[in-house]
């Protein structure tokens, strides 16, 4: 697993992410594997080395690179992306020489834009899903508009509450914030109306610390990937817990109403578990 590098640890929260993409990938791959004109991709835009290991234990765990690779039946192709470079460095030990894999080092918001979706044209039959799993906020609102714009992606992205909550809505005031932190969340949520909902309701007197507070930080942000984006469906995300705090939401997005219908069956299922 190499000498210097760290794998990233996760937790319950994370396996059961990590089950709904590989139950979605399953059947997203099944539907587009019988339409014989189309070919089907898989992008991770966060892709890490691969495997990761369980918290408070020794257990190892494939991540959703490796998941995607053992889906049947399998993606034409698949495009792995990580800033890291020896996380990259270890998945392409994993993987190998494949030619149906592209690896990439560097930053997710150019190799998409530049690299990765030109290649998933329309009027080429292409189609792809991709997973959006930053770290925290590290994830561009034109990718989103992208991705929507060009009506070949479906998407699963991980809306990272626990670093917006952190870093930027827990302030008590605007003038608390970081102007670096703001300009992250404002580059993550596509301008600054966030601030609209933070600081023009009562929210403000419970510090945006309280249940409702996440609700409707994400509602909102539901209703830009519909009206401001322009995906057609996204389904009631679902939220990822630790010991009943909330950490992020996953959610999904789509041109297609199968693929939603599916995503929403799928997210049902795992909510009594989060």
């Amino acid at each position: 697993m190499g000498t210097t590098l760290k794998l990233d640890e996760i937790g319950p929260w994370s396996e059961i992410k990590l089950e709904i993409i590989k139950e979605y990938a399953k059947a997203y791959s099944i539907i587009l594997s019988k339409q014989s004109n189309f070919n089907h991709i898989y992008i991770d835009a966060f892709a890490g080395a691969g495997i990761h290991k369980l918290k408070k234990s020794d257990k190892y765990v494939s991540g959703s690179p490796l998941n995607a690779l053992n889906v049947s039946p399998p993606f034409k192709h698949y495009f792995f992306i990580d800033i890291n470079d020896k996380k990259t460095s270890q998945l392409k030990s994993i993987v190998g020489k494949r030619k149906d894999v592209t690896i990439l080092s560097g930053d997710c918001n150019i190799q998409l834009l530049n690299e990765v979706f030109p290649k998933i044209k329309y009027e080429e039959f292409k189609r792809a899903l991709c997973l959006l799993d930053p770290y925290g906020l590290h994830l561009n609102w034109e990718v989103l508009v992208k991705a929507s714009e060009m009506k070949t992606i479906e998407i699963f992205l991980n809306f990272p509450l626990f670093d917006m909550n952190r870093n930027v809505l827990w302030r008590k005031r605007p003038t608390e914030i970081k102007q670096s932190q703001s300009d992250r969340m404002n580059a993550f949520w596509g301008d600054g109306s966030w601030r609209d909902i933070v600081y023009n309701s009562d929210l403000f007197d419970h510090r945006f610390k309280d249940v409702e507070g996440n609700k409707k930080i994400g509602s909102a942000f539901k209703e830009r990937l519909k009206k401001i984006a322009g995906f057609k469906y996204v389904p009631e995300p679902i939220p990822m817990r630790c010991d009943g705090k909330l950490l992020y939401y996953l959610f999904f997005s789509s041109h297609n109403e199968t693929g939603s219908r599916i995503a929403k069956q799928i997210f049902d299922k795992y909510r009594i578990k989060t």
